[in-house]
């Protein structure tokens, strides 16, 4: 995931968080009502302490389940997803000397002409050549994930027996630092390994990766009960197990891309003007000045011959 893509996702992450810290609201007497407290907490919670009651009366081993089997069902998803994301990775490495050029004339650019000209061009040189301008990430996961993540926070937050729940000494219902740190640790090691097999330049690219989505995850996890911390962390280790998975992948992969590359060779992308030298701009003006001229002057012979 490209650092553009991470700071979309970090704001939707954040509002989600207030919104659902304010949207279930209380009545005179302490007790919580609304949509999301009745059609998404209450379900929860019934669910929670059913899992909890045959695993031994352990809520913290029934968070962890219900991560278990929403992860395992979007595990195809996800990995199918990471597969086109690496898909594209490659095709952005073939692609990067022309990209290069392209952003130097971008930065050096003196009019707003030059500056449009040098975004279509590679805005062309992305379509021609069948590259994703998100880099082949999409928000399904995530949307997916959104409805679950509005159900174990309302569950957690608003009962009282969740809420008081213990599981390894970790209160469920409050905020936890060691699950905070552990999320730290097993997103850092997942942003480790997905850089493994990359280039040099590639991984200069995704340096970034290692620090941003690490520190984005721990913060929600900070700021949300530890109960729903817990599923991140869960999410974690099946992340890195995904991961692990593109890592296998990535040598087919990359012949693949290969190949493709062979059969259907970079298209390079087309300027649309020529550079013109400073001499060449008062040439070309004087050169106008002067048709222009010419051609009133014929107006005004062609005016006076008609009196």
């Amino acid at each position: 995931m490209n650092r553009k893509k991470l700071s979309r996702l970090f704001p939707l992450f954040m509002v989600l968080v207030i919104f659902l810290s304010g949207c279930v609201r209380r009545t005179a007497n302490g007790k919580p009502y609304g949509w999301v407290y009745d059609n998404l907490a209450v379900p929860t919670q019934h669910l929670l302490f059913w899992l909890s009651q045959q695993l031994g009366n352990n809520l913290g081993w029934a968070i962890i389940l219900i991560t278990f089997i929403v992860r395992l069902i979007l595990m195809p998803v996800m990995i199918n997803q990471s597969r086109k994301s690496t898909i594209q990775q490659e095709k952005m490495a073939s692609i990067q000397p022309y990209m290069a050029e392209i952003q130097k004339r971008s930065k050096e650019a003196k009019t707003q002409d030059e500056q449009m000209e040098a975004n279509q061009e590679m805005m062309a040189l992305y379509k021609d050549n069948n590259i994703s301008m998100t880099g082949g990430i999409g928000c399904l996961p995530l949307l997916v994930q959104m409805p679950i993540f509005a159900a174990l926070y309302a569950a957690i937050q608003y009962s009282p027996e969740l809420s008081s729940s213990y599981f390894m000494g970790i209160n469920l219902g409050n905020k936890s630092f060691a699950l905070t740190a552990l999320t730290f640790v097993i997103y850092a090691a997942q942003g480790y390994m997905s850089m493994i097999g990359l280039s040099p330049e590639q991984k200069k690219q995704m340096q970034s990766m290692l620090l941003i989505s690490p520190i984005m995850t721990a913060g929600i996890t900070y700021v949300s009960p530890a109960g729903l911390g817990l599923y991140f962390f869960v999410g974690g280790i099946f992340a890195c197990l995904q991961t692990l998975v593109i890592i296998f992948m990535r040598p087919r992969i990359k012949k693949k891309v290969a190949a493709d590359l062979e059969e259907h060779p970079i298209k390079a992308p087309v300027r649309k003007t020529k550079p013109v030298t400073n001499d060449g701009e008062v040439e070309n003006k004087q050169a106008i000045m002067h048709n222009n001229n010419r051609q009133r002057n014929a107006g005004k012979q062609r005016h006076h011959n008609n009196e």
